[in-house]
């Protein structure tokens, strides 16, 4: 190893240099009054060069708070321009508000003890957004501004110098010094007493009987310095404190064989190795549990020769134990680790139940800011049931969509392990879950990522997760993640460690992050997925989940956007949609190489892109082996709707689109569109009679699409709660309102949807599909039919053959009974899926009445209840000849036979689970061509449906099909 030579060493403080208030009287009391300086060229600087009149918004904190952000007896409203609070401007960017008596002015009651003035700076317009100044750091305690109440007549000592900035706990800014720099302090008291200014116990200056005491303090040498200044003399008077450190140089060392990016645990859970990747910073301090969060020189990190990483093996961790920590970079940027798989959350966290989330860590209040990584070796083994999980096939695929925060009220991983048989009935055979790991705040849909590799604690601790994928698993369900890699947001670790604070962006030498998106539809910032470091994340997140989690694939949020071409100016505006939507040579090999990578990482995993690009594109990507969203929601919702110019959804079908793959996710509803229940019950035709606003005729609908949709071949997707009929707006609101700013607002769960037998009526719909999707009989079926349709007018048909099995399903989109023109691809008789009533195919053109919103789904074998049947009689023999005439039955029906030989001659008629509805015993027949006649009243008493007639001479036997109308 070596030292990095340097020619001054910086020197830190973790603190901001200006404050943005100042009082007078410098020591306030709660009985008499005090002036407050407001300067909005400090703090957050929200109000620096506003021209309209300024007000202060206050409150204070008192013995009575519960928190920092407690305020009590506030004196305005909020997002109001109240006269009473208005500021008066002063010189340059200053204003001033007195306040006459604190006590009286808050009507604090006597007995209750005031601690601090709480406050913010605001000017309001109802008509956009408020200017507001605030502490520099809106992380902090939300930003607010706060200044000690001292007691009446009790001393008190204060730093005056360096300047710290008015938080709930006074905070100093970064000071550039180096050994052999001087700070220039300065303290004062409320009352003549001793001061004295102490340096690590050493002291630096001493006043007798005085009220300020001023110093200027030489830096000797590298290390911590705390200065303190108290009253020796009088221990009941609280004195301050302000601590600096001064960074030795960097050890450079290379990175220890077998360690990775992230946290690396040793043998025995005493001791971890932490890597982060930081290119072109110069220091990276460890802050965390275990040395009381602040910098210290044990736990400076070394770098790499090549200056790309920094690394740390701390020593003396007791197994299994949690600790919490941070890395302090260059003195100045704090942020939690990109690898690690928990973090604490002070915004967040304390509104997570103990139910949710047992014994969750607390957040270190008051000795940090921002998100905490979280460590913990010999940490809780899930031992998994099911290690070698069959995904199922591509094209068989069947994916339910869920966000567990509205389908669940509970919203944890262990109650949707309760719900895994309701998706076992259905007959999915995956889920594919919303983002779940790391993002910001808990109420969101996911697409805002900030920590890749920590699962969300909103939804429950990571075990109970592996849980819910193996008990998956165990059912034969594959779990798919909706992986969020095309961008993300301010919390991000990766974002704040190379940011461009003067224009909010990335920096430009961020390694992953474009400064400014390449491409339209962009949210947060742009990933660089040209850029190696890029790749190598992608990889290392993806290949963690798919081991660590045993996840079966990902859906790939956005994946048009993994892109460098630029198709927006400099600033990332005025956006050339259809020049990002043309095909993209690059776009393509990338996807193209992380499918390559996955497929090593785990053999058969699925690659789902959200690619809505062009069709030249989407199908090179299909014949590679990747699956595609098909959003037909429009075409299905126009067609529910009845309104027929743009009711076409053959989209749906691959082989349309000309594709070689039935790699074609397509689908009528997901979490991006308006439901289509929302659409039919606001936006459906209505015509006399019949009226598709009307709920349970727009329940009737939904059942006609999804039967089309789930007759197609290829995968398919279903969004949470569609089998039911959801119908509230995808921009509910909680307040029962609807607007487009509540888009991703917690949704209402209904699973009382159950208690409307319109609603189980849909679902039974979707069932019966998938059933029939599951079915061995027709599984060939809906991986590779052959399809032919006619989806294009009011009246649709679908026709969908293999070798075996065939289906035809005809439905009437219209708003009055309309006849549909199909022809059967079989002569025969077929079978209604839902009724299990047959129908006789010529297989030539045949018309079938339906009325307004009626739909037919007719199989070539019975599958009513039954063992399934093709639609050929069953030949027992070749040797018999045997009909009946007229069939369709009739009372006057003749059954004719005709024997080779001569026997005893018995007819059997049964139902089609071979049981027996009657005996015909003709006796003994010579050779040659008989009749025989049914008992007309048996006949007569059979229901409609399907029989089988049997005719057994000398244990031979032949059997053909009845059918009664």
């Amino acid at each position: 190893m070596r030292k990095t030579a340097y020619l001054f060493l910086l020197l830190f403080l973790v603190c901001r240099v200006q404050g943005q208030i100042s009082v007078n009287p410098f020591f306030p009391t709660d009985d008499k009054g005090v002036i407050i300086t407001y300067d909005a060229a400090k703090g957050n600087r929200g109000l620096l060069n506003h021209t309209g009149d300024v007000y202060i918004h206050t409150g204070v904190i008192t013995d009575k708070s519960t928190s920092n952000t407690d305020w009590k007896y506030v004196t305005t409203t909020w997002n109001t321009n109240d006269a009473a609070a208005r500021m008066v401007k002063g010189s340059g960017s200053t204003y001033q508000f007195t306040i006459p008596n604190i006590r009286t002015y808050y009507n604090v009651p006597a007995g209750e003890t005031i601690l601090k003035i709480a406050m913010v700076f605001r000017s309001y317009n109802p008509t956009g957004n408020a200017l507001e100044g605030k502490a520099s750091d809106l992380a902090v305690d939300q930003g607010n501004i706060y200044w000690d109440v001292y007691p009446s007549g009790k001393a008190a000592i204060r730093y005056t110098k360096p300047e710290f900035e008015a938080r709930y706990k006074p905070f100093l800014g970064p000071l550039n010094l180096s050994i052999g720099s001087t700070i220039e302090i300065e303290a004062r008291s409320n009352q003549y007493q001793k001061l004295v200014l102490q340096r690590n116990g050493n002291t630096l200056a001493t006043v007798n009987n005085d009220t300020i005491i001023r110093h200027t303090a030489t830096i000797p040498a590298a290390g911590e310095h705390v200065f303190i200044v108290s009253n020796p003399d009088n221990a009941t008077v609280p004195g301050d404190t302000f601590r600096v450190y001064v960074a030795p140089p960097t050890t450079e060392a290379p990175l220890p064989a077998g360690v990775k990016e992230g946290i690396n645990y040793e043998t025995g859970g005493t001791a971890a190795t932490l890597v982060l990747f930081a290119p072109g910073k110069s220091r990276v301090n460890v802050i965390g549990d275990f040395n009381n969060w602040q910098e210290s020189l044990p736990y400076q990190m070394n770098k790499t020769p090549d200056g790309n990483y920094f690394w740390l093996r701390i020593t003396g961790l007791t197994p299994g134990t949690e600790y919490g920590y941070q890395y302090l970079v260059d003195g100045t940027i704090k942020i939690g680790d990109p690898y690690c798989e928990k973090v604490l959350d002070p915004w967040n966290d304390p509104f997570i139940a103990a139910t949710t989330y047992p014994n969750l860590k607390a957040y270190p209040t008051g000795k940090t800011t921002g998100i905490v990584s979280v460590l913990q070796s010999n940490a809780p083994v899930y031992n998994w049931e099911v290690t070698n999980f069959q995904r199922p096939a591509k094209e068989k695929l069947v994916i339910y969509e869920v966000l567990l925060r509205d389908f669940v009220e509970k919203h944890d991983w262990n109650t949707l392990k309760d719900s895994i048989n309701y998706f076992k009935s259905l007959g999915v055979n995956a889920i594919h879950l919303m983002p779940f790991n790391e993002f910001e705040g808990n109420i969101s849909w996911g697409y805002n990522p900030s920590y890749y590799f920590a699962p969300d604690k909103y939804y429950g601790p990571k075990n109970t997760l592996k849980a819910f994928i193996d008990a998956c698993h165990k059912n034969g369900i594959a779990v798919i993640m909706d992986m969020v890699l095309n961008h993300s947001f301010g919390q991000s670790p990766m974002v704040q460690l190379y940011f461009d604070g003067a224009n909010n962006r990335p920096a430009a030498n961020n390694p992953w992050f474009n400064p400014v998106a390449k491409h339209a539809f962009n949210v947060g910032y742009d990933m660089n997925h040209e850029a190696a470091v890029t790749k190598r994340f992608f990889s290392n997140v993806c290949a963690f989940w798919l081991q660590e989690y045993k996840l079966d694939g990902f859906r790939f949020d956005l994946s048009k956007g993994f892109t460098q071409t630029k198709t927006c100016d400099d600033n990332g505006g005025n956006c050339d949609v259809n020049g990002w939507s043309a095909y993209d040579a690059s776009r393509v090999a990338i996807w193209k190489a992380y499918y390559d990578t996955l497929q090593q990482k785990a053999p058969g995993s699925y690659v789902i892109l959200e690619h809505l690009g062009v069709n030249n594109e989407e199908n090179e990507l299909s014949n590679y082996g990747m699956m595609l969203w098909g959003n037909m929601n429009y075409n299905f919702t126009e067609a529910a709707k009845g309104q027929i110019p743009n009711s076409n959804f053959s989209g749906a079908l691959h082989t349309v689109r000309n594709w070689q793959k039935p790699h074609l996710i397509s689908y009528m509803e997901s979490h991006d569109e308006e439901r289509s229940m929302v659409k039919c019950k606001t936006e459906g035709v209505s015509v006399s009679g019949y009226n598709i606003r009307d709920e349970a005729i727009a329940l009737k609908r939904n059942e006609l699409a999804a039967s089309f949709l789930l007759a197609m071949p290829g995968p398919k997707l279903i969004w949470q709660f569609g089998e039911l009929g959801y119908d509230l707006s995808i921009n509910y609101c909680p307040d029962g309102t609807v607007n487009n700013n509540c888009r991703t607002d917690p949704k209402p769960i209904r699973w009382n949807y159950y208690q409307n037998a319109n609603r189980v009526q849909l679902r039974n719909v979707y069932k019966a599909m998938l059933d029939l999707r599951n079915n061995p009989y027709f599984e060939k079926l809906f991986i590779a039919g052959d399809v032919q349709q006619d989806l294009a007018n009011a009246t649709k048909w679908l026709r969908v053959t293999s070798d075996s099995s065939k289906i035809v399903v005809v439905g009437n989109f219209g708003t009055s009974q309309a006849p549909v023109q199909i022809s059967f691809p079989q002569a025969g008789i077929w079978y209604e899926l839902f009724t299990g009533e047959p129908f006789a195919a010529t297989g030539g053109a045949q018309s079938i009445n339906l009325p307004a919103g009626g739909y037919k789904v007719y199989l070539n074998r019975n599958l009513n209840g039954t063992t399934p049947t093709p639609v050929r009689d069953i030949e027992t023999t070749d040797v018999f000849r045997l009909r009946m005439s007229p069939n369709p039955v009739q009372a006057s029906s003749i059954i004719r036979y005709e024997l080779p030989e001569a026997g005893r001659v018995q007819f059997t008629l049964m139902d089609l689970n071979g049981r027996t509805i009657g005996t015909l015993p003709v006796g003994s027949r010579a050779m040659g061509s008989h009749q025989a006649r049914l008992d007309p009243a048996l006949v007569g008493s059979l229901r409609k449906g399907v029989y089988l007639l049997q005719l057994t001479v000398n244990d031979k036997r032949k059997i053909i099909k009845l059918l009664v109308q």
